[in-house]
């Protein structure tokens, strides 16, 4: 259940309350019977999970920064050879 903030627009008086969404908002002063005010602040956001930050959506790392192990077999330098189709 949302927590609403109010402040009397005659008093001076401040409270929060905790409201369904379906409910009206209050405007009577508990204190004085004055006019209420809702307040709106900024709320704090947390992205929680993957996705959201840079680093989240790359792989492990890209093919031009990783160095091949020692032991491993690297292509030619002359670029990336094509295969033709077989024909039959």
């Amino acid at each position: 259940m949302p927590t609403y903030a109010y402040r009397c627009t005659q008093c001076g008086e401040a409270f929060d309350i905790y409201q369904r969404f379906d409910e009206d908002s209050l405007t009577e002063c508990p204190a004085c019977s004055g006019r209420l005010r809702k307040l709106f602040t900024p709320t704090g956001i947390v992205f929680k999970g993957g996705g959201f930050y840079r680093t989240d959506s790359r792989g492990t790392g890209s093919k031009s920064s990783i160095a091949p192990s020692a032991g491993s077999s690297t292509a030619s330098s002359k670029g990336p050879t094509t295969r033709s189709p077989k024909s039959d």
